[in-house]
């Protein structure tokens, strides 16, 4: 979205002041804010329009505006801060670390506790394997006219199978066939390769016309794209009611009793590609009891195949640039821990936790508002 410079001045003004005080955020209180000379009038015409954007939203009359899930994106996007660790936040979770190494399981479990601790929000730890998986072999055997087994063995030798039942005769020469014609063709291929001019010319040579071919594929679609087993924490849930927004206990409840499934952790959103780091706002989350939730999580690679998620859920009001640096800050503190790459001492501007000293306050540097940076940890 292509927003004019003090729009954008303005928006994160909002946010910020938000952020703060989970209140309607008005004109008068923005003016005091922005960094040039702004009218009250001025400031309520642009809140108007960031309001008619989808920004902004005002949740009774006369009150003043508050930020939008898709305000938030485009703060987290365009317009959020890269918040800067003091010196003594980063001692401080540095001690944490080093005092707890240990089994993979307790640490990983230790990391989540801190991870709550640090940011008041509750949080989850997961020591995980990357979904990388395909299929090795496939057997379909018939059960009786109208019924067959799909066997497939994935990478990793783990054995999936599904009954089928068929409102039409099938005979095991067609299904030997079939078998053949998926051990050539689909072995090997992540999900995203099982396309529709595959499927068709599979079912073309395979005489299929009774749609089998699709129902393998669904079948293994679905075990492809499962998500991956893994060591699940989750710990700070009455952090949850030191927030407004979760004041409805009944919310609150279903929120933590969600978070409380490992099975669901497994599911929660991950970063893809290269990124280490993702931030999921609000409706942006598929699952219902996200919806008025924003989840923050970031990864790092602990060597092997195995990864480390960290993350942690709350508001959508959440300081994302706070909790996302520490969340990589500890996220690099483990996998470094775990490498046993510990140096002694803290040079300004760095620690063994291996953070890049941009992200570090020396105690020198000051804010866009001449503040020291510090003072927002």
């Amino acid at each position: 979205m292509n927003l004019g410079e003090r729009k954008k001045e303005i928006l994160r003004a909002v946010i910020d002041r938000y952020v703060d005080t989970a209140e309607p955020v008005g004109s008068k209180a923005i003016a005091s804010a922005l960094p040039r000379s702004v009218s009250p009038a001025t400031i309520r015409n642009e809140m108007a329009e960031l309001e008619s954007l989808g920004l902004l939203e005002q949740p009774h009359t006369s009150a003043g505006r508050i930020p939008t899930a898709l305000g938030y994106r485009i703060y987290v996007n365009e317009l959020m801060r890269r918040h800067r660790m003091s010196i003594e936040e980063a001692e401080d979770i540095n001690r944490a670390l080093t005092r707890r190494v240990a089994e993979l399981d307790r640490l990983i479990s230790y990391a989540g506790k801190l991870a709550s601790r640090v940011t008041a929000l509750p949080a989850y730890a997961l020591s995980v394997a990357p979904p990388d998986v395909t299929a090795m072999r496939f057997d379909l055997i018939l059960v009786d006219a109208n019924t067959f087994i799909v066997v497939v063995m994935l990478t990793g030798d783990t054995v999936k199978n599904k009954l089928v039942h068929l409102p039409t005769v099938v005979n095991q020469e067609t299904l030997t066939r079939l078998g053949a014609l998926l051990n050539a063709n689909f072995t090997g291929v992540p999900d995203a390769g099982i396309t529709s001019a595959l499927l068709d010319s599979t079912a073309r040579a395979a005489g299929d016309t009774q749609g089998l071919t699709a129902v393998v594929a669904e079948f293994l679609i679905e075990l492809l794209q499962a998500p991956p087993h893994g060591d699940a924490h989750f710990t700070g849930e009455l952090n949850l009611f030191g927030y407004p927004e979760y004041r409805d206990v009944n919310k609150a409840q279903r929120l933590i009793e969600y978070l409380s499934d490992e099975s669901e952790l497994l599911r929660l959103p991950t970063p893809k590609g290269g990124d280490l780091a993702k931030i999921t706002i609000g409706p942006e989350n598929l699952a219902e009891e996200l919806r008025d939730s924003s989840v923050v999580v970031a990864r790092y690679d602990m060597g092997g195949d195995a990864q480390l998620l960290l993350g942690v859920v709350g508001p959508t009001r959440m300081d994302y640039s706070k909790v996302i640096t520490r969340l990589e800050y500890i996220a690099r503190g483990i996998a470094t821990l775990l490498s046993g790459e510990q140096t002694s001492g803290l040079p300004p501007g760095a620690t063994h936790a291996g953070i890049p000293p941009h992200t570090i306050n020396t105690g020198q540097d000051k804010d866009d508002k001449g503040q020291r940076s510090d003072d927002s940890g």
